[in-house]
């Protein structure tokens, strides 16, 4: 880091020292906003469908297929987002990651065509995001706190559910009322916010500024990272090649297919269109998608803290069993304000809850290679998601009705409940930093 950029850091380190308070807590600060506003980036889409159809004239198979890519990518950068990281630093890859997000839908303000919507929204805002996924908060996790880390996790993929939970109804406002190209104007300025703060505070590791991980006693020194870039390039396909090996890989990579195309790729991307299907104005139903925010901020940090002191493999069981039975009750609710609120409650509380015991077991099982084949991990859940945005595009396309698409994924779920329990409980003193057989 440029030494006008590393001293103002290190005098602010060196403060909250002296106050009891580790510059950890600075890092996931800057790391949730960093979060929050690719949430906000991601789950913007959501209420553009039928803007984008009025608009264009484009089929809702079409947007979608836009938007699934979008998915696709945003899973397939997460082990490379872990290799960027090993490489060349937090810092430098939040940035870049930012500026992409920001060229895709500065881009699309001017766009005309559907290829144009699949080149931005679809490839640059995909990879774009994709940096700054969850691999991110697997990482700053990791790398900072030795104590309270399920904690840590909770609070920075609940960064996804603040996202949605502050702007989307104010993206859907700004949509109805101004336009949607309006309403990216505000993502925008929330990207410039993020990249601002993390240029000025975000450190790589611990080390960096002299300070132990949060709860240890001594500095852990800066490990090497890939000397060469084909090393890079390689180390997520090593890890890959090792994991697979491992029946706790394929059984979390498989949960969390179902966990995207449960979450992001239906209820994120086609709640809106869905609710209007019925009636629902379009700021009502972001207002719902808000309320599944609140009550996900509040479940998921809960999660972080229960995964600390719970066997992680029956708290999966138990989120995948009550999301699955929530999608099953959703199309009972006759889409009235109370009926999707009680939907909101119970699937709200279970919305991403799921990651930071799936972390917390990928870390476990796989030690020093934790960023890496959680990055395969979450690119099993962007793959669900992927087919998920797809398939619901296509059953309102084909079908005429999105709710095919929500009853599978009811079902879904609960297999997953079913199978995440029949994981092999095995001590993380046992693994060092091999990877699990």
């Amino acid at each position: 880091m440029p030494n006008e950029l590393a001293l103002p850091t290190s005098r602010l380190a060196a403060t909250l020292s002296r106050r009891g308070i580790h510059y950890g807590w600075v890092v996931i600060a800057v790391t949730f906003l960093a979060m929050l506003v690719t949430a906000a980036a991601v789950s913007a889409p959501g209420v553009l469908i039928q803007p984008l159809q009025r608009e264009f004239g484009w089929a809702t198979a079409d947007i979608s297929s836009a938007l699934a890519i979008r998915l696709l990518l945003f899973g397939l950068t997460g082990p490379f987002a872990g290799a960027f990281m090993n490489r060349f630093g937090v810092r430098p890859v939040v940035c870049v990651a930012l500026t992409l997000i920001a060229s895709g839908i500065l881009g699309s303000l001017f766009m005309t065509e559907l290829w144009q919507l699949v080149l931005l929204w679809g490839i640059v805002v995909g990879f774009g995001t994709g940096l700054t996924a969850m691999v991110l908060g697997a990482t700053v996790a990791t790398r900072w706190f030795s104590h309270r880390r399920g904690l840590v996790l909770g609070l920075l993929t609940a960064s996804s559910a603040t996202g949605q939970l502050i702007f989307l109804p104010i993206i859907a406002q700004l949509t109805e009322s101004l336009g949607w190209r309006s309403a990216m104007v505000l993502v925008l300025a929330m990207l410039l916010t993020a990249a601002i703060a993390v240029l000025l505070l975000m450190r790589d590791r611990p080390a960096d500024l002299g300070l132990p991980l949060y709860g240890a006693a001594t500095i852990v020194a800066t490990p090497p990272g890939p000397t060469t870039l084909w090393a890079m390039l390689a180390s997520p396909i090593v890890a890959l090649r090792e994991a697979s090996g491992s029946s706790t890989f394929w059984v979390l990579f498989g949960t969390f297919f179902i966990c995207g195309a449960s979450t992001n790729g239906l209820i994120q991307t086609h709640f809106v269109s869905l609710c209007g299907d019925y009636g629902m104005a379009a700021v009502t139903a972001a207002g719902v998608l808000a309320m599944i925010g609140a009550f996900d901020f509040f479940g998921t940090i809960g999660s972080g803290w229960l995964s600390d002191r719970y066997d992680s493999r029956w708290l999966l069981f138990w989120y995948y069993g009550l999301r699955g039975l929530s999608l099953l009750y959703l199309p009972f609710t006759d889409f009235s304000f109370y009926g999707l609120s009680l939907f909101a409650v119970f699937y709200g509380l279970d919305w991403i809850a799921t990651v930071p015991p799936t972390i917390k077991i990928t870390a476990e099982r796989f030690g020093e290679k934790t960023n890496l084949v959680f990055g395969w991990v979450f690119a099993g859940h962007q793959l669900g998601a992927a087919s998920a945005a797809y398939g619901g595009g296509f059953s309102r396309t084909e079908y005429e009705t999105y709710l095919p698409a929500f009853f599978a994924a009811g079902v879904l779920c609960l297999v997953a409940a079913i199978v995440v329990v029949a994981l092999r409980e095995r001590p993380a003193a046992a693994l060092g930093s091999a990877v699990a057989a």
